[in-house]
């Protein structure tokens, strides 16, 4: 059988992508060699936005009733000052949420399979095939498929992107490294806190079934120092936020220590005849702003979109179309991002505008449509704005 498309990598950015285009009509293939439930590293940060997604394709109730409490308020804090709010409602979604990618995933997954999408769990994809200089589908261990499209939905270490030889643009390396563990007990959980230490962040996400999920970040230059002694250098860094160390410490851990420092920011060419990528398999960047969930689910639209479109006119258009939307609306978030990550501190005219920032709940709400993605970049930043924001106006 031959199909329209088949989807390499069946989460966040995989599972929606299938979905949409089994709901167009569109016959598709969804792979993955891991098996569902199962967890990945992740935020699990879901922006207003992204819930908006959500809410737009019918799955809104199944994760917001899915053991993650709704989170009422951003906080910021950077010492002298904290930013905190409520972050912008979006086309009918008012609040973010901290999914566990156990539940998140298999909800995702299953939307998909409703829709008409054939899932192959437990199933590794090591290369493509070609004719004609086409991609014209994919090959694994005792199995062939074809389609008109193949895309690679499967992450920072993509299989599609390395056998299409994808290139790497716009790229920083890690800039830092994360620890995380889950609590249960930690209180309050009712909104996203975010510590801004210097050469240490930390994160408290409250997630599903009464448990909080606690980041220490450090710059990647770090990472060897403090793998050396992981226990002592999480616990100095939560003792900088002593009301944080005393919630954590009266809190039950639940499982180990987790640990990545692979955590690159860069584009890669994400379309090309017959294949096309999409979530971290074509845009990866360091998670301080926690918005890889919600930027997949922006860019499988995008996709989806532009597939179904190109499979009745111009495939190879349609996609690279795709693409250079993609770039225009994600590229100032990678280079905010790269510039949160170096962890430096605020120069002092942008020490000044988050002070200002911080003084205003309302003006901290329209901050925080920057960081979730509801408000573009260069629109809030732009020199008419920022002036607005310091003269009060």
């Amino acid at each position: 059988m031959t199909f329209d498309a088949i989807v390499v990598g069946a989460r966040v950015a995989g599972a929606p992508t299938a979905m949409l285009l089994a709901r167009a009509g569109r016959r598709v293939l969804l792979l993955d060699r891991a098996t569902f439930p199962s967890d990945v590293t992740s935020t699990h940060l879901i922006h207003v936005p992204g819930m908006a997604y959500l809410r737009r394709w019918g799955l809104h109730d199944a994760v917001a009733n899915a053991g993650a409490p709704p989170l009422q308020r951003f906080s910021m804090d950077f010492g002298p000052f904290t930013i905190s709010a409520p972050p912008p409602a979006d086309d009918g979604a008012a609040h973010p949420y901290c999914v566990r990618r156990t539940v998140l995933d298999a909800i995702l997954l299953d939307a998909a399979r409703s829709a008409g999408v054939v899932v192959r769990e437990g199933t590794a994809v090591e290369g493509l095939l070609h004719s004609s200089g086409r991609v014209t589908g994919v090959r694994g261990e005792g199995f062939e498929e074809h389609a008109s499209i193949v895309i690679g939905a499967d992450g920072l270490r993509s299989v599609v992107a390395r056998s299409a030889s994808a290139e790497t643009y716009h790229a920083t390396p890690s800039l830092t490294a994360c620890y995380y563990a889950y609590y249960q007990g930690v209180q309050p959980r009712e909104a996203a806190e975010i510590y801004q230490l210097g050469d240490r962040a930390v994160v408290l996400f409250p997630t599903n079934d009464g448990a909080t999920c606690v980041f220490v970040a450090c710059p990647a230059a770090q990472f060897h120092d403090f793998r050396t002694d992981v226990e002592a250098g999480y616990a100095e860094a939560l003792a900088r936020v002593p009301a944080v160390a005393a919630r954590v410490a009266a809190a039950t851990r639940i499982g180990r220590m987790q640990a990545t420092a692979d955590v690159p920011n860069f584009f890669r060419t994400s379309a090309g005849p017959g294949w096309a990528l999409v979530g971290d398999a074509g845009y990866h960047k360091d998670p301080v702003m926690a918005a890889g969930i919600t930027d997949a689910f922006v860019a499988a639209q995008l996709l989806a979109d532009a597939v179904h479109k190109g499979l009745a006119d111009d495939l190879d258009a349609a996609v690279s179309a795709y693409a250079e939307e993609r770039d225009r609306r994600f590229l100032p978030a990678l280079q905010l991002t790269c510039q949160l990550a170096s962890m430096e501190p605020p120069a002092p005219e942008m020490a000044a505008l988050f002070a200002t920032i911080a003084a205003s709940e309302a003006e901290s709400t329209r901050f925080f449509g920057v960081m979730q993605g509801s408000t573009p970049i260069p629109e809030y930043f732009a020199p008419d704005n920022l002036a607005r924001i310091m003269t009060g106006a």
